[in-house]
């Protein structure tokens, strides 16, 4: 059998190897941080007391040192 000169089946080979290899590695990486929940993890460990230490030291209006009237209620109807 003649072996063709070409090198566009050799390059076009080699690419499909390569490309084959990123995404089979690329599963393996996905399903490795699917199966120990590894973005769970990272949210409940690093994002999350990020999160509670920025929302816990905000300002709020303390709504229990309101006063609370019984004739008054707030409108319901929209201003246009």
């Amino acid at each position: 059998m003649k072996k063709c000169k070409c090198k566009l089946g050799s390059k076009l080979g080699k690419f499909l190897l390569k490309f084959c290899g990123i995404f089979v590695a690329l599963n393996a990486v996905l399903f490795i941080v699917f199966f120990f929940d590894l973005d769970g993890k990272l949210l409940f460990n690093v994002v999350e007391p990020f999160l509670k230490k920025h929302y816990d030291d905000m300002e709020r209006k303390d709504v229990l040192k309101e006063p609370y009237d019984l004739d008054k209620f707030p409108k319901y109807k929209y201003d246009m």
